[in-house]
């Protein structure tokens, strides 16, 4: 009998000063983010983030079949236009800033399934020309260590994925949205009002985002671990 190919899902790595086991600095992704989406029945793979340009980016997502930006540490300002930079702000590295946005704009452009988690969220935001709150504020306004109740707007694919209109979520971010990209709906929010999902209603394929780490607690959570199942699923007829 005849394994199903699984369809190969493209996770931007993320930069990492150290790695205890391999002895050097190193690209990485989350095992649970990994395990999520091999769960899902995908074939998660993690690509280099080289510098270049967006005919290169739209030339390496071409063999794939849908793609998953994961979190990360926070987008360099300027990049949304804000002349000064919070000291709250950290682990800023220009090149995986360039090529996460030219990421997000040729999946959006090829109409590649897209699941943008946290950091994701954000850089999809940028991408279409939305800016940031650099830091959320003090232990009221902590989104960071916390779950926490998202509602979610009827309708969404962000409902249909997780099959439910409140959730909780797993959330470690200190910045959020502040304007919202063009096209862009809010699909969830905090009770504190902080969006917590956006979709574009208009683009071709299937794309949601979401603030929070659904990986965090997907191996338990199904309405969680729906967000990683329906990706691959939208991958899959694609193809």
């Amino acid at each position: 009998m005849t394994t199903p190919v699984r369809p190969l899902i493209a996770i931007p790595a993320r930069f990492s000063a150290t790695t205890s086991a391999l002895r050097y600095a190193a690209e990485v992704n989350a095992r649970a983010l990994i395990e999520a989406v091999w769960r899902a029945g995908g074939e998660p793979a993690s690509i280099h983030p080289a510098a270049g340009d967006s005919a290169e980016v739209a030339s390496r997502l071409a063999r794939f079949d849908g793609v998953l930006l994961p979190g990360g540490g926070d987008l360099a300002p300027h990049r949304y236009g804000a002349a000064d930079t919070h000291a709250d702000v950290y682990d800023v590295d220009e090149v995986q800033d360039a090529f996460d946005l030219d990421v997000a704009r040729t999946a959006l452009d090829l109409g590649l399934p897209l699941l943008a988690i946290c950091r994701g969220l954000q850089v999809v935001n940028v991408a279409l020309g939305g800016a940031l709150e650099q830091d959320m504020g003090g232990p009221a306004r902590e989104h960071r260590h916390v779950v926490h109740p998202v509602a979610i707007r009827r309708g969404t694919l962000l409902e249909r994925a997780t099959g439910a209109e409140k959730v909780e979520a797993s959330c470690y971010h200190h910045q959020r949205v502040d304007r919202t990209g063009a096209g862009l709906e809010v699909t969830a929010r905090a009770a504190d009002g902080t969006i917590e999902g956006l979709e574009l209603p208009d683009v071709q394929g299937w794309f949601t985002a979401v603030q929070w780490h659904p990986e965090d607690t997907a191996h338990e959570d199904p309405a969680q671990q729906g967000l990683f199942d329906a990706l691959v699923r939208a991958a899959g007829d694609g193809r």
